[in-house]
């Protein structure tokens, strides 16, 4: 069972997502003042994740031990981002001595939305698994945050258009519109849920929401 603390976010919070094709980092101080860096190249993860954790220490001129904890989107979305994000979180919390946070990637996404849209809007976030499957969920903006209409789930594509009626859509199923949460709102979503955070990282794991199957090859 996971220990969380009581914890003092005053200092900056470093926020690592990975759940899509773009590999982001960012130190957030407050929503007016943050350093983020956000690198969309194919499978490039694994090799720039740590260089973007430095530019971005750099960039805010501080270092690891003056940060209050480590924010890493933890899902659903890409399996190999986000093993690589909740690894890199660990390896670099332990090493700095900070604990982490783990942020569910539509919560943060549907927090960088809400922060966008008009009071009482209704929205919902759609993307990928597969051909046939869509990770979805369903939002209503209250008072500048937001509610969970329908929660998150997994549905046949072929019934998502049912599922998003009367919304606006968000998600790489409806196109290019944003599919994951910029860094920042990772870490301003950690900072609103400060009672997650934890120094038992052997207990955070993604949330696959699917399991990862491994397909055999014919030959």
């Amino acid at each position: 069972m996971k220990k969380y603390l009581q914890a003092d976010l005053a200092k900056p919070i470093l926020a690592i997502e990975t759940s899509g094709s773009i590999c982001g980092t960012a130190v957030y101080f407050t929503p007016q003042k943050f350093f983020s860096v956000n690198i969309q190249l194919k499978n490039i993860h694994a090799e720039q994740i740590f260089n973007s954790i430095d530019f971005v220490l750099k960039s805010a001129g501080i270092k690891p031990d003056e940060l209050s904890a480590v924010a890493v989107s933890s899902g659903p979305g890409s399996f190999t981002g986000l093993r690589i994000g909740m690894s890199a979180a660990k390896g670099f919390a332990f090493g700095a001595g900070l604990p982490i946070i783990a942020v569910p990637t539509f919560d943060a996404l549907a927090l960088q939305i809400s922060s966008v849209l008009p009071e009482n809007s209704v929205f919902s976030i759609a993307n990928k698994v597969n051909a046939d499957e869509i990770y979805y969920a369903k939002f209503q903006i209250k008072s500048n945050n937001f509610i969970f209409v329908d929660e998150l789930q997994i549905v046949h594509s072929k019934n998502l258009s049912e599922k998003v009626k009367d919304s606006i859509v968000f998600g790489n199923a409806a196109g290019d519109k944003p599919s994951a949460p910029a860094p920042e709102f990772a870490a301003r979503w950690a900072e609103k849920n400060k009672e997650k955070i934890t120094f038992e990282y052997d207990y955070l794991e993604p949330d696959y929401l699917k399991n990862f199957i491994i397909k055999e090859m014919k030959k």
